[in-house]
């Protein structure tokens, strides 16, 4: 391997740690209490967003179901040919776009808006259309990709995760969700045998 592949891989650990511990100089209390108080009161969440952005949305629906918050990702390409039929009033949509104006997402933000569906959006630009649109918006701080060309979704990706992850452990507080329940909907693999153990989900003997 060239010594300078090796460079600029041990550059990707850096140039990502930097980042989340910059990220949450970024941290709007009140606009993330926002979100968490939607979320909340969500009888249904979706979540919808394009290339990386769309992979971490899926990884939201998914952390958002690990708390019995019924979650689903939409696609974008679907919503606009009936999958927004799954959102209902007082329902929330969250939005992932660095930029705020992801053409394929600004026709589902319309269609939120007539629905009485709310809406957070995650993004680096406040003032992008999808953000003016948001009952609730999470700043992302994105210092640079780790490729050379700045251009890949890697660091990207891993503050979305790190702000999807934020919000799931404000919301397992909030909702005073306890590991017993995800013991029911997890029973599989290694992690659902050591919830499902009856000395540590009974405190038996």
């Amino acid at each position: 391997m060239k010594k300078q592949s090796i460079e600029y891989a041990k550059n990707a650990f850096i140039i990502e740690s930097e980042c989340i511990a910059k990220l949450l100089e970024y941290f709007d209390e009140a606009e993330f209490g926002k979100a968490v108080e939607l979320l909340k009161n969500a009888p249904k969440i979706a979540a919808s967003g394009c290339g990386h952005s769309g992979i971490l949305c899926r990884h939201f629906a998914h952390l958002m179901c690990c708390i019995d918050r019924p979650a689903r990702f939409i696609s974008p390409a679907e919503a606009v040919h009936g999958a927004t039929g799954f959102l209902e009033k007082g329902d929330v949509m969250l939005f992932a776009s660095r930029g705020g104006k992801t053409g394929e997402l600004i026709p589902i933000l319309d269609i939120c808006k007539k629905k009485g569906v709310n809406v957070i959006t995650v993004t680096e630009n406040l003032t992008s259309p999808l953000a003016a649109g948001a009952d609730a918006v999470l700043k992302m701080f994105v210092n640079r990709e780790t490729d050379k060309y700045n251009c890949q979704g890697t660091t990207s990706s891993t503050v979305l995760a790190v702000i999807f992850h934020a919000l799931q452990a404000a919301l397992m507080e909030e909702t005073d969700y306890k590991n017993e329940q995800f013991a029911i909907v997890h029973p599989g693999g290694a992690v659902g045998e050591r919830l499902n153990n009856k000395k540590l989900t009974t405190g038996g003997n």
